[in-house]
């Protein structure tokens, strides 16, 4: 647990200071809590590169991943991941990835940009 506190206050500096190149390495971690907050800490990096980070994580075997990948997407609004979000909003198994993409979705599909 220690060493998941750690990277989880490693990955918050990260996203303060904009640094995306150390948040994509932490994003292909074993363990899915330091995914996701990897996810999470990708949406407050509004650049291009962030939202084309964030597509492997939208694919991510972790419904709880792709939850926060999603809502990160529109966030940011990604327009670029908008066929990943879509797919995920209607066709996800898990309800709760369903309703996190939905409303990313609903926030891509508006942007224009």
């Amino acid at each position: 647990m220690a060493r998941i506190d750690s990277l989880i206050g490693k990955i918050n500096k990260l996203a303060a200071k904009g640094k995306l190149d150390g948040l994509v390495k932490l994003s292909a971690d074993p363990d899915e809590e330091v995914r996701a907050t990897v996810a999470k800490a990708m949406g407050l990096i509004k650049t291009y590169d962030s939202g084309m980070a964030l597509i492997p994580l939208l694919r991510d075997t972790s419904p709880f991943v792709r939850a926060n990948a999603a809502t990160s997407a529109g966030d940011i609004g990604a327009k670029h991941c908008l066929e990943y979000v879509k797919k995920l909003a209607f066709a996800d198994s898990d309800p709760n990835v369903r309703i996190a993409a939905k409303e990313a979705f609903d926030k891509l599909k508006d942007r224009v940009i």
